[in-house]
């Protein structure tokens, strides 16, 4: 919470305001057991002590989270209004970061209780307040990789060939928590011409013999998120498939091989975006090189043209580059990375090499 205070101060900020959500989490511990039309805050500001804002009948899960010694607890009962709480505790005249969880509801009600003030959402104002993980953060997201690792291994295992995407992506979930997630974000599974849309649902469409097949599966270890993308093919391969792949290989490893303290986050994505430019396929790279990741799966730092900030160790991002050819296939390989002091280490650890299912 000092951080954020000075972090703030140095942008030129007044404070910080939480919202539940990832933010609260980090700061706090605290997460309440439903997020409601009750407003629930953590005033941050480098004039007085953290104050957490909370609804009366909440105030007991409040008490006992982590971060609660560290704070002050305000209670408001149903029937007062909390905005009119919250005013004195902001500068009337303040400019405030505000989580991007905030409710609309909320936001409204400080502008309306704090007509003088301005708000910016936190990933704009402070982007990089969460960017850079503790060791804890690190093992945990490096247990959440190991974990989706291992799910990995095992679907490879079972037979891809005549069963929907939905029926290998529920199996997929299911592996995901006998591997020790607590919860499933996402599995996707992009069979054939499906493999061209990155971000496809699942379908009741039939693998077949001949498939690429993305592999892009997620879920929560620890709080932590995991997130990791493999390809796999159906049966034996054509050349141009394995060419494909090959590309999409080369760029993610010299992407990787990039990644270094100081050198530019939009730095990353012109190395993998090189590598695939240059073999003729760069029209149909369409996304960002990658995401940060942390309490959610998608954070700062981006990966992506028009992002001049260097990394710094301790920072943890997706690196995805992918190759799509609408109405036929498409080919993407992920890790989740981390800065160290000389470089980057994977905190994925499957093969690269195309594997081949029945």
């Amino acid at each position: 919470m000092e951080r954020a205070v000075e972090q703030a101060t140095a942008a030129g900020l007044s404070g910080v305001l939480v919202a539940p959500g990832p933010d609260l989490s980090y700061f706090t511990g605290y997460r309440p057991t439903a997020i409601t039309e009750r407003i629930t805050l953590l005033v941050l500001d480098a004039g007085r002590d953290p104050v957490t804002l909370v609804p009366a009948l909440e105030r007991p899960d409040a008490e006992a989270a982590p971060g609660a010694s560290a704070v002050s607890l305000l209670g408001w009962a149903d029937g007062t209004d909390p905005y009119a709480m919250l005013a004195p505790l902001l500068d009337p005249v303040g400019h405030y970061a505000i989580s991007d969880s905030a409710w609309a509801l909320h936001l409204l009600g400080l502008q309306r209780a704090v007509p003088g003030a301005r708000f910016r959402a936190m990933t704009e104002a402070l982007p990089m307040l969460r960017a850079v993980k503790e060791p804890e953060e690190v093992d945990r997201l490096a247990a959440a990789g190991a974990a989706a690792d291992a799910a990995f291994e095992q679907i490879v295992s079972v037979r891809f060939a005549g069963r929907t995407e939905h029926e290998i992506g529920a199996e997929l979930a299911a592996l995901l928590r006998r591997y020790g997630h607590s919860g499933v974000d996402f599995t996707i599974v992009g069979s054939g011409p499906n493999g061209a849309s990155p971000h496809h649902e699942m379908s009741e469409r039939i693998v077949r013999d001949g498939d690429m097949v993305i592999l892009d599966f997620g879920g929560v270890w620890a709080d932590y998120r995991s997130d990791t993308t493999r390809t796999v093919h159906v049966g034996p391969a054509t050349d141009e498939e394995r060419q494909v792949f090959d590309v999409v290989r080369r760029a993610q490893q010299a992407a990787f091989e990039a990644v270094r303290p100081g050198i530019a986050c939009q730095e990353i994505d012109r190395v993998a975006r090189r590598v695939i430019d240059g073999a003729g396929y760069g029209r149909y790279f369409i996304h960002r090189t990658g995401h940060g990741i942390g309490l959610t799966t998608h954070e700062p730092p981006y990966l992506v043209e028009g992002e001049p900030r260097p990394l710094v160790p301790g920072m943890c991002f997706s690196i995805e580059p992918g190759v799509y050819l609408p109405g036929r296939f498409g080919v993407r390989i992920e890790d989740i990375v981390t800065v160290t002091e000389d470089g980057g280490r994977r905190l994925n650890r499957t093969s690269h090499d195309l594997r081949f299912v029945s």
